[in-house]
C-alpha cells in the first residue's frame, strides 16, 4: 500500500522502495505515483496501456543519469555500476541505455516520517570508487508540496550525473490537445533544439509557451528547449476546460530542458546538473503548486 500525505486540497500518494515499480530507470526513493487536487487526478502513466505496469514510468518519478549511469565507463562487462536511487546494475554490452531492464542488486533504504513529510535515505555500495547517501524529504503544504534532496559523496572519485522529474502528467484524465497551454519562464528557441519529433504537427511552438492544435495520437518529443542557455528551472500546464494549473518550479538554473508526450500524458522536464567531489554534499528543490484557473 502507498503512503499517503494529506490535506484539504492536495493527496500525494507514495510507493515505498519494494512496492510495485521494480525496473532500473527510475529513482526508488519516494516514488510519487498519483497526486490529486481536490480529488482531481494529476498524473498519468508512460504508457495508457502498458504491459507491465511494475515497468512502466508514472507520475512524478525521477531519474539520476538518463544519458550515462555513474561509473557505467569504469565497469567491465558482467560487473556492476550506480544507478543512483535504485541500486547497482550488471553491466552487459558497452553502451548505457536508460529504457533497458538491467539486473539490479538493490540499495539499502531507511524511511522515516513525520507531520506532512515523508523522509527516506538510500545508502549505496561502493563499486569502482564510487558510492553515495542520498536523502529526500517530500513535504506536503496547503496547496503545493516540495521535494527536497541532498546528495553526499561517501566515494573517492567525483560525482558527474544530473537529475530530473519526468513529470508525467494529466489534468483530470483529460487528454492533451486543445484545452491545454505549457507555459516557460524564457523563450523557446527552436531551431537550436537538438532534437524535435512532432510527426503529426499537432504541437505548436509559440515564443514561450506551447499548444496544441488538435489532440496528438503520437507520441512527441522535445530538447533543448532554451537552447542550452541557462534559465529559470520553471514550467506551468494549464487546463482550460478544468481550470486547473500545476507548475513546478526548482531552486536552481538548468541549461537542459525537454518535453515528451503524447495524446495520454505530457512531460516537461527540469535537469539538474550535478558535480560533487570526495566528501562533499549538494542540496536542491523543486516545489509543485496547484491552483485554480480564474
Amino acid at each position: 500500500m502507498p503512503y499517503i500525505l494529506k490535506n484539504k486540497n492536495l493527496e500525494i500518494h507514495i510507493d515505498l522502495p519494494s512496492e510495485n515499480y521494480n525496473a532500473s530507470r527510475f529513482d526508488w526513493t519516494g516514488k510519487i505515483v498519483n497526486v490529486k487536487f481536490q480529488n482531481v487526478q494529476l498524473s498519468s502513466m508512460e504508457s495508457h496501456n502498458p504491459q507491465n505496469e511494475h515497468q512502466q514510468g508514472k507520475g512524478f518519478y525521477n531519474e539520476f543519469g538518463m544519458d550515462t549511469a555513474l561509473g557505467f565507463d569504469e565497469s567491465v562487462i558482467g560487473g556492476w555500476f550506480h544507478k543512483i536511487g535504485v541500486g547497482l546494475l550488471k553491466k552487459t554490452d558497452s553502451k548505457y541505455h536508460c529504457g533497458k531492464n538491467y539486473e539490479i542488486d538493490p540499495a539499502k533504504f531507511k524511511i522515516s516520517t513525520e507531520s506532512d513529510t515523508f523522509i527516506i535515505s538510500c545508502h549505496s555500495k561502493t563499486i569502482n570508487g564510487y558510492s553515495y547517501v542520498l536523502k529526500k524529504e517530500i513535504v506536503l503544504q496547503e496547496n503545493n508540496f516540495t521535494i527536497n534532496y541532498s546528495l553526499k559523496n561517501t566515494g573517492e572519485k567525483d560525482i558527474i550525473t544530473d537529475e530530473y522529474v519526468h513529470n508525467f502528467t494529466l489534468i483530470n484524465k483529460e487528454l492533451i490537445g486543445c484545452n491545454y497551454v505549457l507555459k516557460f519562464p524564457f523563450q523557446l528557441k527552436p531551431l537550436r533544439f537538438i532534437e524535435t519529433v512532432n510527426p503529426e504537427k499537432k504541437v505548436e511552438i509559440g515564443q514561450n509557451a506551447i499548444k496544441f492544435n488538435q489532440s496528438p495520437k503520437e507520441t512527441f518529443f522535445f530538447s533543448n528547449l532554451s537552447g542550452s542557455k541557462n534559465v529559470d528551472a520553471q514550467w506551468e500546464l494549464i487546463n482550460r476546460k478544468s481550470n486547473i494549473g500545476i507548475s513546478e518550479t526548482g531552486n536552481f538554473q538548468t541549461n537542459k530542458v525537454n518535453l515528451w508526450g503524447g495524446q495520454h500524458v505530457i512531460s516537461p522536464e527540469l535537469f539538474f546538473n550535478i558535480a560533487i567531489q570526495p566528501g562533499q554534499s549538494t542540496q536542491w528543490s523543486r516545489s509543485y503548486n496547484v491552483y485554480k484557473v480564474i
